[in-house]
């Protein structure tokens, strides 16, 4: 049997070498690569092309769940597995919404973590049970009103959906036909509207509004 190629994504040295050592005791995975930072990781990932990516959700330059969402566009093969500390409903729906896998918290064992990893790389889903009742709760609560959006032009909330898409800035500029400039400029005054900190937050915003 092929060993399960495995690609760490974690801020922390500490939480690298213990996941790594964790992993790897199994005998059936072997951890192909691993980096600190959100531009590291997507600098190499692809071309690594490990079968799972465990990725947590706040880095120095970025997100776990921004470097998830890249990856099920440009490597849709690399399964995303969200491992972090932070018991967060936003990252949480991000990480849902972004293609992840699966969502776990850093408080599970060492041998869950390893079962993770082969269920998400067997293709199936995980969400971790303290966790499942919330996402049902939210999805049964209904859309979300929104006075803020009012405030939008029309430009900025087609902006905003096509964010909700999953579309980075350069996609969105050949969709609307502008330059990639003038959609930086449009999203940060969406942001700044809507009193949001990221994109990924909006993306958040603007899907559950349209379910």
């Amino acid at each position: 049997m092929e060993p399960i190629r495995v690609y760490l994504l974690d801020d922390h040295e500490i939480v690298r070498r213990g996941l790594k050592g964790v992993l790897e005791a199994d005998g059936q995975v072997v951890v192909v690569g691993e980096s600190g930072s959100a531009r590291e990781a997507m600098r190499v990932l692809p071309s690594l092309c490990p079968d799972v990516a465990v990725l947590d959700v706040r880095l120095p330059d970025g997100s776990g769940v921004e470097v998830c969402r890249d990856l099920h566009s440009s490597a849709p093969k690399v399964r995303s597995l969200i491992l972090t500390s932070y018991d967060d409903d936003e990252a949480l729906f991000a990480a849902i919404m972004a293609g992840a896998s699966g969502y776990l918290l850093k408080v599970i064992a060492g041998s869950d973590v390893v079962d993770a990893v082969r269920r998400v790389a067997d293709g199936q889903s995980l969400i971790d049970p303290a966790l499942t009742a919330r996402v049902l709760e939210r999805v049964r609560s209904g859309p979300v009103e929104e006075p803020a959006l009012a405030a939008l032009s029309e430009q900025e909330h087609n902006v905003l959906t096509l964010i909700a898409e999953g579309m980075t800035n350069r996609q969105i500029a050949s969709q609307m036909v502008l330059s990639e400039k003038t959609v930086k400029n449009y999203v940060s005054s969406i942001l700044t509207k809507l009193g949001l900190e990221s994109r990924t937050q909006a993306a958040v915003l603007a899907t559950k509004l349209q379910t």
